[in-house]
């Protein structure tokens, strides 16, 4: 009997690891450690959603085969949250950031509404890629 499910192990490790890479990066970039909010905040590089899809798919393959029922009904689920993080909170947190734009030039006392960000195709493509890694490990170390 396994202790902890590796498809959670999966899910968090990924979503950790891409949290923490991009809070590494804005603090290389930055050249400061003061961006804490990177820990929790949608955006920038990799896509800790896409990393996690796609490490818990990567586990499920491994693990269950791709003819398995749950790899097709996990693998539509990671399709539906990249072509979500790229296609619709992308254009909305854009639309977020021209309202926030607009509330300023103007001068208006209306307060700023939060503009989350979504993520290009490059962020998603290397948060899968990072996903794979993670699920192939994480299924190594617990076969």
């Amino acid at each position: 009997m396994e202790l902890l499910s590796p498809y959670l192990i999966a899910i968090v490790a990924a979503w950790l690891i891409a949290q923490g890479a991009k809070y590494a990066l804005v603090a290389v970039k930055q050249r400061s450690f003061d961006h804490y909010r990177q820990l929790y905040l949608s955006g920038n590089m990799p896509s800790a959603h896409s990393a996690s899809v796609v490490a818990l798919v990567a586990v499920i393959a491994l693990r269950d085969g791709t003819n398995s029922g749950l790899f097709a009904v996990a693998a539509l689920f990671a399709a539906i949250v990249m072509y979500d993080a790229v296609m619709v909170r992308r254009s909305s947190g854009e639309q977020g950031m021209a309202i926030q734009k607009l509330i300023k030039e103007q001068k208006s006392s209306v307060p700023l509404p939060r503009a989350a960000k979504g993520h290009t195709p490059v962020e998603v493509a290397v948060g899968a890629l990072l996903g794979v890694v993670i699920g192939a490990v994480v299924f190594l170390a617990t076969k």
